[in-house]
């Protein structure tokens, strides 16, 4: 019988590097590449066994680890996932160079880069083209990368004001009447908007260049009318905008002004019926010189893992949704008890589907239909 070959491979420590920083808590990095390649690993005060036969694999992607942790870089689950896939495209994340330029730096002095490769073509649009639409699921990191972009800009002297548009579309709930002035009503639904700006500038610093209109945090109806020069212009959530408002957004642009528009077409929260500005402009804008469509999906998203799985479970369930008969969603349609579904239903009955009126019932009579007697009778 003939036996099968199993390689063993010897990676070397130098003891200079932190075995914890590199292989997380309870060496739960490396256990996850041990699931992944199907090897074993043993891990020893001077070196790495690897054996198995994708040991080649799990090598390479622990030669990128270390490459990230000697760039200043630190390795979360979510990064750890994204190297592996790239192996398996036959590229890796140290001949990537998206993550070598820093866009800007956090107001604690962390450093804002792409952590993808979709990132990194958008920062590359936003940089080469005067309108850059964003198109991809939450967490793609479309807000924060462009506010980072207009604060460099800013700061470059690029632009001379931020303006930050959002449409006030309740996601399928309804606020009432909010307390407070115009601006206190309209705010919660910036707030996204300020989350970044506060993360990126300081809180203190966004309130002083807001407080003297450098940054502007609009709701997109106050656009209307407006000619934006030498601004940087973000419109997010752009999905909840009717075609009018993506077309009077668009036309406020000036000279020496810059647009980006994000929006997640997944997640559209216009009442029934109205078309999102976001997708009509997709169809009658791409192509155009001068504006280039970005579209980011789950492998670009930096969130919580788990928000990768939930993404990718909705979009199954819809597909499945969508073979159904004229797309509809045939996910719940329970049999009748005790037969097949409409089986010998007549028409009206509830196996028919059809809401059935129940006879009138005559208290004075005590039965079902007929006309009562008039009191006194």
């Amino acid at each position: 019988m003939e036996n099968d070959f199993i390689e063993v491979i010897r990676i070397g420590l130098d003891g200079e590097r932190d075995t914890g920083e590199l292989f997380g808590s309870m060496d739960a990095n490396l256990k996850a590449i041990e699931t992944h390649f199907g090897v074993e690993a043993v891990l020893r005060s001077d070196e790495i066994v690897l054996s198995g036969g994708r040991a080649a694999e799990a090598r390479d992607v622990i030669g990128d680890l270390f490459w990230i942790l000697d760039n200043g870089e630190s390795i979360d689950k979510q990064k750890l996932e994204y190297v592996i896939s790239l192996h398996a495209e036959g590229s890796s994340y140290a001949d990537s160079d998206f993550s070598r330029d820093i866009i800007a730096f956090t107001h604690r002095g962390k450093p804002i880069k792409a952590k993808t490769r979709g990132q990194r073509d958008y920062i590359e649009a936003i940089s080469n083209r005067e309108i850059v639409f964003s198109i991809g699921p939450a967490g793609t990191g479309k807000t924060y990368l462009a506010v980072a972009m207009a604060v460099s800009a800013y700061k470059n002297k690029e632009v001379e004001k931020i303006i930050l548009a959002r449409p006030a579309v309740e996601a399928g709930e309804r606020l009432g009447f909010l307390p407070g002035d115009l601006q206190e009503k309209v705010d919660p639904y910036l707030r996204p908007l300020y989350d970044a700006l506060y993360e990126i500038m300081g809180r203190d610093t966004a309130l002083r260049l807001k407080e003297n209109e450098t940054i502007e945090v609009v709701p997109l109806a106050y656009m209307r009318g407006r000619t934006l020069d030498n601004s940087f212009i973000i419109l997010d959530e752009a999905q909840n905008t009717t075609r009018e408002q993506m077309k009077m957004f668009l036309t406020r642009m000036g000279f020496g002004s810059r647009v980006v528009v994000t929006g997640d077409v997944t997640q559209i929260d216009l009442p029934e019926g109205r078309l999102s500005g976001l997708l009509h402009a997709e169809r009658v804008l791409d192509g155009v010189e001068g504006m280039e469509f970005c579209r980011l999906n789950d492998r670009d998203v930096v969130r919580h893992s788990l928000v990768k799985k939930i993404i990718n479970a909705y979009e199954r369930y819809e597909k499945r949704s969508e073979k159904g008969a004229g797309g509809t969603d045939r996910s719940w349609n329970p049999p009748t008890k005790g037969r097949p579904p409409g089986a010998g239903a007549k028409s009206g009955s509830p196996a028919s589907g059809r809401k059935v009126r129940p006879p009138s019932f005559d208290k004075r009579k005590g039965s079902a239909g007929g006309k009562g007697k008039p009191r006194g009778k």
